[in-house]
């Protein structure tokens, strides 16, 4: 016969240990996700070099290193959230150019 308090024991968990909190800024001084939107910039200004033009959503653009950035999505995805995005990577994307980043 298994007790009430054998019971309650074998459905304790153990505690779980919590993890550090994220750094609110990265070496970019872009905020989270900084590394990701100077690789995003970077392909988004190779490509407009290249074509003179902004991408469309299914542009894939291959990077000096060998590495592939979805920039015609990320262009997509930065203009839907220009309401919410960092004065400092607004002044990024106007700088190439961008109308909308006003």
């Amino acid at each position: 016969m298994v007790t009430a308090e054998a019971r309650r024991t074998r459905r304790e968990k153990p505690a779980r240990a919590r993890k550090a909190a994220a750094k609110g800024t990265t070496a970019t001084g872009l905020g989270k996700g900084g590394e990701a939107f100077q690789k995003g910039l970077r392909a988004l200004q190779q490509y407009i070099e290249r074509e003179g033009q902004m991408p469309g959503r299914a542009v894939v653009e291959r990077l000096p290193e060998g590495s592939e950035h979805r920039t015609g999505i990320w262009y997509a995805n930065q203009k839907a959230r220009r309401d919410r995005l960092d004065p400092a990577r607004l002044t990024a994307l106007l700088r190439l150019g961008i109308d909308w980043a006003r």
